[in-house]
């Protein structure tokens, strides 16, 4: 080996050694979120350095309780919206997540990590729902998607989830919604994370069930986080199929 190459490979780990020893302190300054690990803080430091930084991420300050269970709802766009929010957020978030999606080999230890709570689809839905529960129960916040997958403002209307609802119900905990505009990548998954946007999370006022049904609490948050274009009243699927109850005859 030359004494060039020696060099070369000396100057290179040197300068790994300082880049990662900033970049560590970087994050440890950008973190926002105390996660109860060091290396999760410094996660999650990262990823707001990302956010802010790659995909111009500005958003309202989200009006989140200090302490005590609490569920954030948000329409879904792309596979970014996860790390948008958490970028967001004053307190870690559990996310709810389809199992499929939990499963890949090369995340799962990550997602089990930051306390992701997987979601049977198909067979048992409600062992998510009481893990959720627990969560809230426990005080944490817990975030969703209620459209249930990836749904675009120019997509045809949809119900949104029970859910969200259900939970709010059976804990008291109020429904923070939020809305991610801005993402260049729409309708992506892996790729919308590293194709850079101008990302913006609108906060809204927290929305409690109390004392309304299912159905009534589904139609307001359906109208909160839907695109401005779409909050007609007849585009809203939750008032238009109380409309038809009501027409029902007895």
């Amino acid at each position: 080996m030359s004494t060039l190459t020696i060099t070369l490979l000396i100057i290179g780990f040197i300068l790994f050694v300082l880049l990662g020893h900033k970049l560590l302190h970087a994050c440890e300054a950008a973190n926002g979120a105390d996660w109860g690990r060091r290396w999760l803080n410094r996660l999650d430091g990262l990823n707001r350095i990302l956010c802010r930084r790659f995909h111009r991420l500005n958003h309202d300050a989200l009006n989140l309780p200090a302490s005590g269970g609490a569920l954030v709802a948000s329409n879904h766009v792309s596979g970014l919206d996860p790390l948008l929010l958490l970028a967001a957020s004053p307190r870690p978030l559990r996310f709810l997540i389809a199992r499929e999606q939990y499963d890949r080999w090369w995340l799962r230890w990550l997602l089990r990590a930051v306390g992701c709570i997987p979601v049977e689809r198909t067979r048992n839905p409600r062992a998510a729902l009481y893990a959720a529960r627990e969560a809230l129960e426990r005080g944490e916040v817990v975030a969703l998607f209620p459209h249930g997958r990836i749904h675009l403002d120019h997509h045809p209307p949809t119900p949104l989830k029970r859910g969200i609802v259900l939970l709010a119900r059976m804990t008291g905990a109020p429904i923070l919604p939020v809305r991610v505009e801005g993402v260049r990548a729409q309708g992506m998954t892996v790729a919308a994370v590293f194709i850079p946007s101008r990302a913006r999370i609108q906060g809204f006022a927290p929305l409690r069930c109390e004392g309304q049904s299912v159905e009534d609490c589904l139609e307001k948050l359906w109208d909160i986080l839907a695109a401005p274009q779409a909050r007609a009243g007849h585009e809203n699927p939750h008032r238009t199929r109380r409309s038809h109850h009501r027409q029902e005859p007895d």
